[in-house]
């Protein structure tokens, strides 16, 4: 049963609308105020049940921020209960919960993303601008990278909700792997460099790894874990084809792969 709600806490600005939900009043304070500086609108809740009563009452949010282990209701049972009254807010798991039985309930029941609260500020706000401003690509795709819903042979995007589907299947993507996916199918056919792909997912020139070229590992195991999903849902899935010593391609559409369309 859903408590009364708390007063929350609410830093405003003229930009987006974050929750943050987390029983440390400490970390959820930090958080909000370094979000605030980067021109968020906050509010936050140290309560599953308080925030549940915000946002099942018609509250906005662009994004949630949501602690995973909280005293009664707990994180799973906040999103849970989200995705069961039909709402389908952005949820982003803050945790230091790192098994991947955790991630995988999460993606399951709709999470978009799930990041250990160790990570610097700046790999959060990276995802909260995947999420409020979408993945914008250069280049022109089958269905484009913003469309609502983007269709491509047997794979729909779904970009307001940030998920994939691939021959009606879910695949339990996260929000990075979304972003690369919706990326690369944009340019379908067309070549993308390691650099590209780990520049969407980290910032312009951000230094990773050892020697000039170390972020193509972390290129390689993105490229490697989004295959392994989709195959997953589909043992045949060959779309992601690689060019050796440069990059990777979505491959194009071949006859009976179906029309790409937009809606």
């Amino acid at each position: 049963m859903v408590t009364a709600a708390a007063q929350p806490t609410i830093i405003e600005s003229s930009y987006r609308r974050i929750v943050i939900v987390d029983d440390d009043d400490l970390f959820r304070e930090s958080l909000g105020l370094n979000l605030a500086e980067e021109g968020y609108e906050v509010v936050d809740f140290d309560s599953g049940e308080s925030a549940l009563d915000y946002l099942l009452t018609g509250d906005s949010a662009d994004a949630v921020l949501l602690d995973w282990r909280m005293p009664g209701l707990d994180g799973l049972g906040v999103l849970r209960s989200l995705r069961q009254r039909r709402i389908e807010t952005p949820v982003i798991f803050l945790t230091v919960l790192s098994d991947e039985i955790y991630e995988e309930a999460a993606l399951k029941w709709g999470a978009v993303d799930f990041i250990d609260k160790s990570r610097r500020l700046s790999i959060i706000l990276q995802r909260l601008k995947l999420i409020t401003e979408g993945a914008k690509p250069s280049g022109t795709g089958e269905g484009g990278a913003d469309a609502p819903i983007a269709r491509h042979g047997h794979l729909e995007l779904r970009q307001q909700i940030k998920r994939a589907y691939w021959n009606d299947q879910q695949v339990d993507l996260t929000l990075t792997e979304f972003a690369i996916v919706s990326f690369m199918v944009a340019k379908t056919g067309g070549d993308v460099t390691y650099r590209e792909i780990y520049d969407l997912v980290r910032g312009k020139d951000f230094v990773a790894g050892y020697g000039p070229d170390g972020y193509r590992a972390n290129v390689r195991s993105f490229i490697k874990r989004i295959r392994k999903k989709f195959r997953e849902v589909d043992p045949d899935f060959d779309q992601i084809e690689n060019y050796p010593g440069f990059g990777y391609r979505w491959r194009a559409l071949t006859p009976g792969d179906g029309e790409p369309n937009t809606v």
